[in-house]
């Protein structure tokens, strides 16, 4: 599973970077953690507020950061 964090790095970014990571561990899952910091790439995808949430390639959430909780219930779904 790939998780893409989009944004400059901020610490919104930093902390939904993190709330990612204990999401993933906590599921057990195979994951690649990444974050996209140019914003070109960023806009690219349609991003128009940071932080953002990428899983396998598809934005589930953009301007603001994710709880933990949150982001597990996205990854679960994300595997089925």
């Amino acid at each position: 599973m790939k998780i893409e964090i989009l944004g400059t790095g901020c610490p919104k970014c930093t902390t939904l970077a993190a709330n990612a990571d204990k999401a993933a561990k906590n599921l057990g899952v195979q994951y690649e953690l990444c974050k996209v910091t140019q914003l070109t790439d960023i806009m690219k995808r349609g991003v128009m507020m940071t932080p953002a949430l990428a899983i396998n390639g598809e934005v589930k959430s953009a301007g603001k950061v994710l709880s933990e909780a949150e982001i597990t219930t996205l990854l679960a779904n994300a595997m089925t």
